[in-house]
């Protein structure tokens, strides 16, 4: 099975897309695993080298003891690309994966060469919030913050009219190491981007899901208004858009790309 070694355990990946073709990397959210791209893949593998991954703590990834940082998950990108030999990447993170991109982008610019940022924001959520998620977790489990998550990822339309596709993300949820989970929750608490993210000079584009009452519209405006030259887009949906939205958001991704 395809591995990357980084700090304490390796990288679960998936590369696929035209050999020589400009490299787009993908970061996943928080509580999900690399399939949450899934949807982009056909129409984007066609001109791109795709690189999916498994943040630390989730999927196939190892899950290491102790509290994470944004920035140790970035640096955990750096190495998987260091190992493929890969010297640039457009990067598109969602929530707590944009967090990873902007704290790679404020570590090693140089490495990437446009950055999509989806659902997420420059400071997400409160400290006291984190930690009773944090808590919920680690002494009950997954299954203690499904229903509750599930509800914030996506709209009750899309609940109701796509169970199949809602009992697959739950899957993912639920597959997802409470430890990983809760060292990941830490690193989103901790993360704030709001100083670092003024000296960002790389062409980036700010999507968010109308109905995201996470990373909410008004958080990502906030963001291009930070963000030197910043592009924004806005679709239907709440937090896992390219999910609900995922032909809309995938051509336009396509079209900034």
């Amino acid at each position: 099975m395809p591995f990357a070694s980084i700090s304490g355990g390796r990288l679960y990946y998936e590369l696929e897309g035209p050999v020589g073709a400009p490299v787009l990397l993908f970061s996943n959210s928080l509580g999900t695993n690399l399939e949450m791209w899934r949807p982009q893949v056909p129409v984007l593998s066609r001109n791109f080298r795709l690189l999916r991954y498994d943040t630390r703590g989730h999927g196939q990834s190892s899950a290491s003891h102790g509290a994470y940082t944004a920035e140790q998950l970035a640096n955990d990108v750096l190495l998987m690309l260091d190992q493929f030999g890969i010297a640039q990447v457009s990067f598109c993170g969602l929530s707590m994966g944009g967090m990873i991109g902007m704290s790679l982008a404020s570590r090693a610019p140089e490495r990437l060469t446009k950055l999509i940022l989806c659902s997420t924001a420059l400071r997400i959520g409160t400290a006291e919030s984190w930690n009773q998620r944090i808590s919920t977790v680690q002494h009950q489990g997954m299954e203690a913050i499904a229903d509750a998550v599930l509800g914030r990822w996506f709209s009750p339309e899309f609940l109701d009219a796509q169970p199949e596709q809602v009992e697959l993300t739950r899957k993912m949820l639920l597959q997802t190491s409470p430890e990983g989970y809760a060292a990941c929750c830490a690193a989103v608490r901790d993360s704030d981007q709001r100083v670092a993210i003024r000296q960002l000079q790389l062409p980036t584009l700010v999507v968010c899901g109308t109905g995201d009452s996470v990373t909410t519209p008004a958080d990502a405006r906030e963001m291009v208004a930070s963000i030197p030259g910043a592009q924004y887009l806005e679709f239907p949906g709440a937090h896992l858009f390219n999910i609900e939205s995922a032909p809309e958001f995938t051509a336009a991704l396509a079209k900034f790309l």
